[in-house]
């Protein structure tokens, strides 16, 4: 079983401003590191930097933002092509959802993952046979 990752859950790993998302994104994700089952999107890799070395409370150093980011990259890891963002334009109209949630799912869909973990989406909604699980609802 391959799970996909959206940002903000590997972001709330690296986040001391938010202690009990930071514990269950850290158990989340080294849970289903142990089991292989991690996937990402190269999306999500520029996502992520920019994220813990700008938007947090307490941004990580880009050192250790970009050490942070090498080691995501051990994970599988969709790569974002043309086809990918012209699948993410038709589900982004056709769910009436962001380009950047379609894209997501896209990319979760594309590396045949059956559940999205991510706190942008609907709990529990279905997109294409990937389930989104909200960790912190």
């Amino acid at each position: 079983m391959k799970t996909f990752f959206d940002t903000n859950i590997l972001v709330y790993a690296f986040d001391a401003g938010a202690p009990a998302k930071r514990k269950k994104a850290v158990q989340l994700l080294s849970e289903h590191a142990a089991a292989g089952e991690v996937l990402i999107s190269t999306q999500v890799l520029q996502e992520f930097y920019v994220a813990v070395t700008r938007k947090l409370a307490q941004p990580l150093p880009e050192e250790s933002a970009l050490a942070a980011t090498r080691e995501l990259t051990a994970f599988p890891t969709v790569n974002v092509d043309a086809n990918l963002v012209l699948a993410a334009i038709r589900s982004s109209q056709e769910h009436r959802i962001s380009f950047w949630d379609a894209l997501i799912i896209e990319a979760a869909r594309s590396g045949g993952a059956s559940v999205l973990y991510s706190e942008d989406l609907n709990d529990g909604q279905i997109f294409d046979g990937a389930t989104v699980k909200n960790p912190f609802a």
